[in-house]
């Protein structure tokens, strides 16, 4: 095959379909192995059979592959193969009756309000550091952000005036989201402090100490660290997300709302936070309810 038709789809998948780098990376991972494991076995992408795949999924489980990235393989296999069908390349696909594994229902980590708020009061506010630190948590908790779309956020960000906050998402989808007072105050103390320094060339909002820009493992960071001095344990960026989406959904938000404020394209991505109120109010029950142990 002289054509690189994997790359050829991932372009597609970037440019029509608007797919984030990260997701990109996945896909061209999966795709890339695919196409190892033919070529080890002397077969062709453009002759694959149903039996083939099926084949190919049953050495990954043998060689232990997680659940999670079975899902995500068939998924790039299905894309792929019906790209090639739509372009002519193939007039079957052999994915089309591919099953995916079911997914188990996975509660997720986050914190209750009370340890929320043990975190927030860790940073040393009194350090610049420790302000910029204080203020991505605060913005964290109070919006809900990925964090890249964290270390991604721009200086124009932010209507204090109204408390909205714009950010760009996977997909490259812009969405506005509303921000408690309290967080909205924390960074402009930060702000306050940023702008005073000189030689800044990045347009960036949070900063390291040198004026540069911040990186996903940085934020990783010290957000674990600032959990392990208050004796939190596997506290990461992304439990501050399904923290904020719980407790709005505990407090009886509309699920639709939090989906948008969350940016989840599915509708089923976001009920998983029904879900942990469920589990929690079913634990309070057995717990309190006087019949519940007889």
């Amino acid at each position: 095959m002289n054509r690189d038709l994997i790359r050829e789809y991932l372009s597609y998948l970037r440019v029509e379909k608007g797919l984030a780098k990260n997701s990109l990376e996945a896909y061209r991972s999966d795709l890339g192995k695919l196409k190892a494991w033919t070529e080890k076995n002397q077969l062709e992408l453009l002759h694959l059979t149903r039996q083939d795949l099926r084949e190919r999924l049953i050495d990954l489980s043998k060689a232990g592959i997680s659940e999670n990235s079975k899902r995500r393989l068939i998924s790039a296999i299905r894309g792929f193969y019906r790209f090639l069908n739509q372009e002519g390349h193939i007039l079957h696909d052999p994915s089309e009756l591919l099953e995916s594994p079911r997914a188990g229902l996975v509660i997720p980590h986050f914190l209750f309000r009370e340890q929320v708020e043990q975190l927030l009061l860790v940073p040393d506010v009194s350090t610049e550091l420790g302000l910029r630190d204080r203020a991505i948590i605060e913005l964290m908790y109070a919006c809900g952000l990925r964090v890249s779309e964290v270390v991604n956020l721009q200086m124009n960000a932010i209507d204090f005036d109204w408390a909205i906050l714009q950010c760009t998402g996977k997909g490259s989808k812009t969405r506005k989201i509303p921000m408690y007072p309290t967080a909205a105050r924390w960074i402009e103390s930060y702000l306050a402090l940023r702008n005073k320094k000189v030689d800044i060339t990045v347009q960036n909002l949070f900063l390291t100490e040198r004026g540069r820009r911040l990186n996903r493992q940085m934020v990783h960071g010290f957000i674990k660290d600032y959990a392990e001095k208050c004796g939190l344990e596997g506290v990461s960026p992304h439990t501050l997300r399904h923290s904020f989406a719980t407790h709005l959904v505990q407090n009886r938000a509309d699920i639709r709302s939090v989906q948008q404020m969350l940016g989840h394209t599915d509708i089923s991505t976001t009920q998983i936070y029904t879900h942990i109120t469920d589990v929690h109010l079913k634990k309070s029950y057995e717990m309190f309810h006087p019949r519940s142990k007889k």
